[in-house]
């Protein structure tokens, strides 16, 4: 298997991990977003809670240039973290939200 394909199955799990399929007591619906084709996964949350839309990304990652970019992540756990420990080296994963000077800081890629 190639790095590649390596690294969406492994954004995948990941994701997938994370997804819980309800969330008790609320309209709220999980979705996992795959776009194996342009490289884009994401986790959102949409639905209703009593009268009042709700609506919220929980991971988003791209895959560009060879490299994971961790663009959001609500999680606690920290999910470049667990990428990590599925084999994917610190330097492959950048944490786009951090702004570029300080992604030096961070122990993950740069870009």
């Amino acid at each position: 298997m190639d790095q590649l394909t390596l690294y969406r199955d492994y954004i995948m799990s990941v994701i997938k991990k994370h997804n819980r399929q309800s969330l008790p007591g609320l309209e709220i619906e999980v979705q996992n977003i795959f776009d194996t084709e342009n490289d884009h996964y994401q986790l959102v949350h949409t639905g209703w809670h009593k009268k009042q839309r709700q609506y919220g990304c929980i991971i988003h990652v791209d895959i560009k240039n060879g490299k994971v970019w961790i663009q959001h992540d609500g999680t606690e756990v920290g999910i470049a973290n667990e990428l990590n420990e599925l084999g994917i080296p610190k330097e492959d994963i950048v944490l786009a939200y951090h702004p570029p000077y300080k992604r030096k800081y961070t122990g993950f890629g740069t870009k």
